[in-house]
């Protein structure tokens, strides 16, 4: 039996409750291009390979590759040993036409450079199932005005709809983390609620004011906008940052990237 790995931060799914109703949620189609990150022992995966035509999986320990390799149908799974956090999605979708769908239950010290990575690749993806710590979720689908309302809410936000969709508690794994999980559901928008001028000023306006979410926006700002430009986009500077929306920080990043081109030479 392959022992759980801490450095991989593995914890397999056991629980067949929550499998099933996990790959219902999922609702996989015959046809569907999908991939599944972290396959572990492959409790996920044989269910999902139950309902589809093909799985690709992409897996990093050579142990785990070795055991779905003696364990699973090679034909109907295309296993890649890679590091998920560097692996080029989008060599996955040979067709314009086609879109991946990305499932993972994902360790906990990878989820969010894993989820920044992939929405990098998001013009091939349909849609994402996650299994997360159940605090992340919460600040995956958090509203402005709350606590978790933060950098990941606004940048996961930006680009797709956040869903919560179940718990998943410590026993339904092995070994029991210490945390209790949940599914997220994340679907890319079909057009961009906010779109933004410059992406990348919108990103680091939206880092750089929430390493200071308990001050006026005003002070956050101070690299970007002057309070009285902050005015001029029509936010008052003297909000903090969880009480501002998706559509204000929008209207901040261009006002900021507005600047930055008046500037120029």
């Amino acid at each position: 039996m392959h022992q759980a790995r801490k450095r991989f931060g593995q914890n397999f799914l056991t629980d067949t409750g929550i499998i099933t109703q996990l790959v219902r949620s999922i609702a996989p189609a015959r046809n569907d291009l999908m991939v599944e990150i972290g396959p572990g022992q492959g409790a996920l995966t044989r269910p999902l390979m139950d309902e589809l035509d093909h799985l690709h999986a992409v897996e990093l320990d050579r142990d785990l590759i070795a055991l779905l390799q003696r364990t699973l149908t090679a034909r109907r799974l295309t296993l890649h040993q890679a590091d998920a956090l560097r692996f080029d999605f989008t060599t996955l979708v040979p067709d314009a036409q086609q879109r991946l769908r990305v499932v993972g239950n994902l360790p906990y010290n990878i989820s969010t450079p894993l989820m920044f990575h992939l929405i990098r690749q998001i013009d091939v993806i349909q849609d994402m199932h996650f299994m997360l710590q159940k605090e992340m979720v919460e600040r995956l689908v958090a509203t402005p005005g709350s606590s978790d309302w933060g950098r990941l809410s606004v940048m996961i936000q930006y680009h797709c709809q956040a869903d919560f969709l179940f718990l998943v508690p410590p026993e339904a794994f092995r070994p029991a983390p210490k945390v209790d999980s949940a599914i997220v559901r994340l679907t890319p928008h079909a057009t961009l609620p906010h779109p933004v001028a410059d992406y990348a000023v919108f990103a680091a306006l939206v880092g750089q004011v929430f390493t200071q979410r308990r001050k006026a926006i005003r002070n956050g700002l101070k690299s970007f906008l002057s309070p009285a430009e902050i005015e001029t986009a029509g936010i008052d500077p003297g909000l903090r940052p969880e009480q501002l929306s998706l559509a204000d920080f929008a209207a901040l990043g261009n006002a900021a990237a507005a600047r930055i081109n008046d500037t120029k030479p």
